[in-house]
């Protein structure tokens, strides 16, 4: 394991439920582990340094707004770690909607809000006004030695302390949040030392760190200590009445918290033995804050790091957000109002929803709450469908028919239109007749007439892609269907009851007009009939005769306007009708070969 100097790095960071938060110079990243078991990333920038007001900037000062920016931010990060690891179930209470929607506030702010507050009076009351409670009561021994008094207060002050970790570790959570705190140091050690960020190479180095929240704690402590002994040398009525010498404690938190930040950033610079000495408490309670992570962990610590560091060191580095539980109800409007930019039918959102979390289209207006596994799948197919994807070469599968039939860009999507071609082929076809099926693409048609009637049918087509989505198709849902990849005819010798087709019927100048979904997705083989779009026809008509059996049948989808064309190519020898579809459009042609 070979070491490189590097300098050392300011990045710091906070370990959270399941997970890390680091902080950059110009980023916050923050990686937790999902209930699911993945490591999800949470990342936005923050002001620079060297963009921040230059008052904020000032020694002591820095300290002290640093530290409640990071009580803040702990607070928030802490608060969004849980919501990724154990989500919400909780329908939000009337008054949280009435909160919302009278005063446009969102309740996460308010509990974060109080959060804050609670945190920091809570903390104060402990670790400032109880101690100096009871440093009163031993106090009293020594009236006139004021250090003295300050002195057994730091040490009541640092006894609460120390307890109050001790208690906590007791907590599988705080203790598992303490193995995620070592996990942070020891990462942060490792880029330090010049190491690949790597499980392994993680795992050897030492879970402290002269930056670490705990040792800026202490130095709190200790520098309290002094502050007011100061004070009360200064104002000797701090020393004689209770309530001012409590309110003192309190105002010159900021002024402690300052010096305790300088302290702690001059310290952290020097490994001189010198100043060992004041680092030995701070470290020696880490090991009481720090725990040895697993595997997972440092996994953990390792993205979030990398993320800051990418941040830092890339100004067009993307933030982005956790994915976390939401309710179907939200994930469906979101999706609405990312297709609605992008001109996508909300229905399509509704589809995609739907077969990706298995709830029925119907119920997508409740309040079931989505994994973010299944959340990450629909953000997943949503964006194969922004890029112009059909719907369901998304999805991998159309309805049709009942059928919920496999396609993709290898085969031509069903549309509702043929799904009458079969009604109509349905109609004559009996459990006896034999069945050809002509230019079959995904094998919808042959399949359903398979299913529905129980009739012998045999599918072909020129495309050797085509004819295996086929395939797949009829032993998808067990359908007794013969193939054979074939120009229409072919060689075959055999006549049938039924010839159905839906041949490509678009004219080839006409491919470019489509629209952009069909023509940059859908296969042009499919599409193109060639000059006139009536090529297909044709050759399907000419043929059909030989292959008919006495009284046999003709069906054919046609497009817009080519109804009385095809129609003409069999008045000789067949008996043919126009069949409009639902829409009123000329769309079939049934054609019956006239008996001899």
């Amino acid at each position: 394991m070979k070491e490189k100097k590097i300098k050392k790095t300011s990045i710091g960071g906070q370990a959270v439920l399941e997970g890390v938060m680091m902080r950059g110079k110009t980023g916050v990243a923050t990686a937790v582990r999902d209930s699911d078991g993945k490591i999800r990333l949470e990342a936005e920038r923050i002001t620079p340094p060297e963009k921040q007001n230059f008052f904020l900037k000032l020694p002591i000062i820095r300290g002290a707004v640093n530290f409640f920016s990071s009580l803040v931010m702990g607070t928030k990060i802490l608060m969004r770690s849980a919501e990724v690891y154990g989500g919400d179930d909780e329908e939000p209470s009337k008054f949280e909607k009435w909160l919302a929607k009278t005063f446009k506030i969102d309740v996460m702010d308010v509990v974060l809000f109080f959060g804050v507050a609670l945190g920091l009076v809570f903390s104060i009351a402990l670790f400032f006004i109880l101690p100096t409670i009871l440093g009163n009561l031993f106090g009293k021994a020594f009236p006139d030695l004021v250090l003295v008094r300050n002195l057994i207060e730091g040490l009541i002050r640092i006894a609460i302390f120390v307890g109050y970790i001790l208690f906590t570790s007791l907590l599988k959570d705080i203790r598992r949040t303490y193995m995620y705190h070592g996990a942070e140091h020891k990462t942060i050690t490792c880029y330090e030392k010049g190491l690949e960020l790597t499980v392994e190479n993680v795992k050897k180095c030492r879970r402290v760190h002269d930056r670490c929240g705990t040792t800026f704690m202490f130095f709190v402590m200790l520098v309290s200590i002094l502050v007011y002994s100061v004070f009360g040398a200064l104002i000797p009525a701090l020393n004689e009445n209770i309530g001012l010498r409590i309110l003192s404690r309190v105002v010159l938190l900021p002024l402690i918290a300052g010096l305790s930040y300088e302290l702690l950033k001059a310290l952290a610079k020097t490994d001189s033995p010198l100043v060992f000495p004041l680092k030995l408490p701070g470290l020696l309670l880490q090991k009481l804050t720090t725990k040895e992570p697993d595997d997972g962990m440092m996994e953990v610590a390792i993205a979030a790091f990398n993320k800051v560091l990418k941040m830092d060191e890339d100004p067009n580095e993307p933030v982005c957000k956790f994915v976390c539980p939401e309710k179907v109800s939200v994930v469906t409007e979101n999706l609405k109002k990312r297709f609605a930019e992008a001109n996508i039918d909300a229905s399509d959102a509704e589809w995609l929803v739907s077969v990706a979390s298995g709830i029925k289209r119907s119920e997508l207006g409740g309040d079931t709450k989505l994994k973010s596994s299944v959340i990450d799948k629909i953000n997943e197919l949503a964006e194969k469908r922004l890029t112009g994807k059909p719907l369901c070469y998304v999805l991998g599968n159309c309805d049709f028919y009942g059928y919920e039939i496999k396609v993709d860009e290898r085969v031509l999507i069903p549309r509702p239109e043929t799904e009458e071609l079969v009604s109509e082929v349905l109609k004559v076809v009996k459990p006896e007749n034999s069945v050809l099926d002509l230019c079959t693409g995904s094998g919808a048609i042959a399949l359903v007439i398979n299913k529905k009637s129980g009739a012998s049918v045999t599918a072909t087509d020129i495309s050797a892609d085509a004819l295996e989505v086929a395939k797949e198709n009829f032993k998808l849902f067990d359908a007794d269907v013969k193939t054979a990849l074939i120009d229409l005819y072919g060689d075959l010798n055999e006549k049938y009851d039924v010839i159905v087709s839906n041949p490509p019927y678009i004219k080839s100048a006409e491919i470019g007009e489509l629209d952009d979904v069909v023509k940059n997705n859908e296969p042009r083989l499919a599409l193109n009939g060639g000059e006139d779009g009536l090529d297909f026809y044709r050759r399907i008509c000419s043929g059909a005769k030989e292959r008919l059996n006495d009284g046999g049948y003709l069906f054919l989808e046609v497009g817009i306007g080519q109804a009385e064309d095809v129609k003409k190519m069999l008045e000789n020898e067949f008996d043919a009708e126009i069949i409009k579809d639902i829409s009123g459009v000329d769309r079939i042609i049934k054609a019956k070969l006239k008996e001899a």
